[in-house]
């Protein structure tokens, strides 16, 4: 007969409950912990911060009779054939409930932020081209496919999405993220959400909160923001994914927001996301989050301080292993220091999620469906297959920027002379973020193969168009650090020794003899990807400034005085000034690390077959210097006669070109006067004039004339996507709610809705000059004040 906590009539609360009282103190803070199997027998450099300095040996055996909470990265630590993953974790699960009165299995979770985060996976473009995409459907349908992948194998929680609005690109992390705006990152945020969620993953936003608007930049640092900046930018993406995307776990962020480190934070962790927003999934550390309490913030003198600080804000679990939440903790309880009642508290919440996920009925097996049935003829599981192949070439398409585009070289000639230099052209590491499993694990293994086929521009050219001459130059050497010797091999690079001979001077004297015997050149710079110092854009890969990574403005300069037309591209993790060049170049076109289909999907864009409809997530600024910047500022944030600098960017927010052309008619409101609690439909025709068939990306932004606190100029509050053959036209509806004009007035959050003028603005970008249309509209009646019920989002139909 099962027990109660097995009977699935009953609901996960009263289940996890059941089990619960049975339980001693050790079994109970055994679910509040993760094991990182093989962690510390893995030699080289750390994939998470101080991980060698405080990983301890893991002592399985010990643990086992208590159970054990979550396993960590059980695919995404080391390289292993998928079929054998799943297969040794399925027999660990094993171990585990068999080692546990109760029969308790572990949750596991990976990484999941461009695919599932194990060798030979599909790696998906990085966030940032999600935003570029501007097209949550997309995102959504890749996401589920990534859920679907790890829930084949026998994973139950994701680490993704990253919703850190991007506050100064220079931070190394802007590539996880999906862009500056709030909006955008809520909505194509919530939309990864529903798809991982729909497979059945539990879903873990990262980082909450406040850790993109770091001082300068730089990990880790500090957050000195203000109330309302924190209310109306760091945390919509967050409540708007509790709310409408079901998110069933959080992580808290390493940096303190005005001196209180969110891992201790009770106000961040309990106040607002529970007790407000009405969370009730389980809150986990970011890795070593923990320990940092007691490390790197000060305030814990002990591990069993930071434990209880810990579990006292909201932290139900902690990450990657045991280190304060074990031994320690327990100690604590027992000494009286923390109350027992804690414990329960996340016990409690870790156990109706394990019941949710059915690892508590009685009929649970550890097999994963991919190895019940779902294996190929060669008897091995397939993580990349064509259909997530297909998916992850369309989010690629959909996210490559036409920057500039003089007319004269793009698309490019089928039978064209063209010169590909540059050290990413034929770099399979340009198409790669940190948090992909070739750049993040891979280059720790010297001679292990991608396990993926992920083409270079270079490569991929050359199968776009056959009938072209088509030659290719280094330039200068990759940019970062020396390349390690994993990149010598398939997981990071194709440098050849022969070309790592070739002077500074010499390589660039040989790209422009190559460019000068071309019709045009494509310069392919960017970024190589990495962790802590190991590369240019990444994890504790922060920037001095946004000037091209090493040599390669130098490399630029030479190749426009050849006389050749320079096509720019470059794939990167952030935005780097580009003035310089502004009016040098033929064209350029931007991709931010887009991923395995990355190289054919530029090629596409280059050749016209794919004609381009990625919109910028962020600005790329004119000249290196002035950062931070994002173009949601009030008056005073923009350009003016006060200051010598002028931070208006080269390209702004929202800016995107195309081989076609689009007129933008009609447009009208159903109402001018709107009461503050009332709405108003938006409408607008959009014609394609042009002779191809293209995409028009139409964005609504707000503008409040007058408020009662400093505005910013014009902020997004919708957008559509707009697919159209040439002469077709589609009317595009905007949903426009009083709510979406509502702003934080109070210090404590407080939003309201004030009665006056407002002006919705169809653009083409955040930048006055791509305004298209304005619509007035007046709120009439009284002020509102509105909560996290408010609606936060402009629904769209394109009819």
């Amino acid at each position: 007969m099962p027990q109660p906590w097995q009977d699935t009539s009953l609901s996960a609360e009263d289940r996890a409950a059941a089990l619960l009282s049975s339980m001693t103190l050790e079994e109970k803070l055994a679910q509040l912990v993760g094991v990182w199997p093989g962690s510390e027998a893995e030699e080289g450099e750390d994939v998470a911060p101080l991980q060698h300095e405080v990983s301890e040996a893991v002592d399985l055996d010990g643990l086992l009779p208590h159970g054990i909470g979550q396993l960590t990265r059980p695919f995404g630590t080391s390289p292993v054939e998928p079929a054998e993953g799943a297969a040794a974790l399925a027999r660990l699960q094993s171990r585990i409930a068999a080692g546990n009165r109760f029969g308790i299995p572990a949750l596991a979770h990976e990484e999941c932020l461009t695919g599932f985060f194990a060798w030979r996976a599909t790696v998906f473009p990085t966030p940032l081209a999600w935003g570029a995409s501007f097209d949550p459907a997309l995102v959504g349908r890749a996401a589920g496919l990534i859920g679907g992948s790890l829930r084949s194998a026998g994973v139950h929680q994701g680490l993704a999405p990253v919703l850190d609005v991007v506050r100064d690109p220079r931070w190394g992390r802007t590539e996880e993220s999906i862009g500056e705006d709030p909006y955008l990152v809520a909505t194509i945020g919530t939309a990864y959400v529903h798809g991982l969620e729909s497979a059945g993953i539990v879903a873990t936003l990262k980082h909450f909160a406040g850790y993109a608007t770091s001082r300068g930049g730089r990990n880790h640092a500090p957050a000195s923001i203000g109330p309302r900046e924190l209310a109306d930018v760091v945390l919509p993406p967050f409540e708007l994914a509790v709310r409408d995307g079901g998110a069933r776990s959080v992580m808290h962020s390493y940096n303190d927001l005005d001196g209180v480190p969110s891992a201790a934070n009770p106000w961040l962790l309990t106040e607002l996301l529970r007790d407000t927003w009405g969370f009730t999934g389980t809150v986990v550390s970011d890795y070593f989050g923990v320990s940092f309490l007691e490390l790197a913030h000060r305030v814990a003198d002990t591990r069993g301080g930071a434990a209880g600080l810990a579990l006292a804000a909201g932290v139900d679990v902690e990450l990657p292993a045991v280190r304060c939440f074990g031994t320690p903790l327990r100690e604590a309880v027992r000494a009286g220091e923390v109350d027992e009642a804690l414990v329960d508290r996340a016990a409690l919440r870790v156990l109706r999620q394990k019941c949710e996920l059915g690892l508590l009925d009685a009929d649970w097996s550890p097999t994963p469906s991919a190895l019940a049935g779902a294996v190929d003829s060669a008897g091995t599981v397939d993580l990349d297959p064509p259909e997530m192949r297909a998916v992850a070439r369309e989010l690629a398409e959909e996210s490559v920027v036409l920057l500039a585009d003089d007319g004269d070289v793009l698309p490019l000639a089928p039978d064209a002379r063209i010169a590909v230099v540059g050290p990413l052209a034929d770099d399979p590491a340009a198409m790669l973020g940190c948090y992909t499993f070739p750049r993040h694990v891979g280059v720790e293994h010297p001679g292990l193969p991608l396990g993926i086929e992920v083409p270079t521009l270079f490569a991929a050219l050359r199968a776009e168009l056959p009938g072209a001459r088509i030659t290719h130059a280094e330039g200068c050497a990759a940019p970062g650090p020396a390349a390690s010797a994993g990149d010598a091999g398939g997981a990071g690079g194709t440098a050849s020794a022969g070309a790592a001979a070739l002077t500074a001077e010499s390589r660039l004297a040989q790209a422009a003899r190559t460019a000068a015997d071309a019709d045009v050149c494509v310069a392919v710079l960017g970024d190589r990807s990495g962790l802590f110092g190991r590369g240019t854009s990444g994890e504790g890969c922060d920037a001095a400034d946004l000037e091209l990574p090493g040599e390669q403005g130098a490399l630029l300069d030479t190749l426009v005085a050849t006389g050749t037309p320079v096509v720019l591209v470059l794939f990167t993790g952030r935005p780097y000034a580009l003035g310089r060049w502004s009016r040098l170049l033929a064209a350029a076109v931007q991709a931010f690390f887009p991923g395995e289909e990355g190289g054919p999907a530029v090629a596409g864009v280059l050749s016209g077959r794919v004609n381009p409809s990625g919109r910028l997530p962020v600005s790329v600024p004119y000249a290196p210097g002035g950062q931070p910047w994002t173009y949601a500022q009030p008056p005073l944030g923009l350009r003016n006669d006060a200051s010598s600098i002028d931070p208006t960017p080269l390209f702004p927010f929202g800016h995107g070109l195309s081989y076609t052309s689009f007129a933008w008619e009609r447009p009208a409101a159903d109402a001018a006067d709107v009461p503050t609690d009332g709405e108003t439909t938006v409408r607008l025709t959009v014609r394609n004039t042009g002779d191809r068939a293209g995409t028009e990306v139409v964005q609504l932004y707000l503008h409040d004339p007058v408020a009662r606190i400093a505005r910013p100029v014009s902020r997004l509050i919708g957008y559509a996507r707009v697919p159209l053959r040439p002469g077709e036209s589609a009317e595009v509806h905007f949903a426009f709610h009083a709510d979406l004009a509502s702003y934080p007035l109070g210090a404590d959050g407080t939003r309201v809705v004030e009665p006056g003028a407002l002006e919705l603005r169809l653009a083409s970008s955040s930048a006055e000059s791509d305004v298209r249309h304005t619509v007035p509209l007046t709120l009439t009646g009284a002020e509102r004040t509105v909560d996290h019920r408010r609606r936060m989002v402009c629904e769209v139909r394109v009819k």
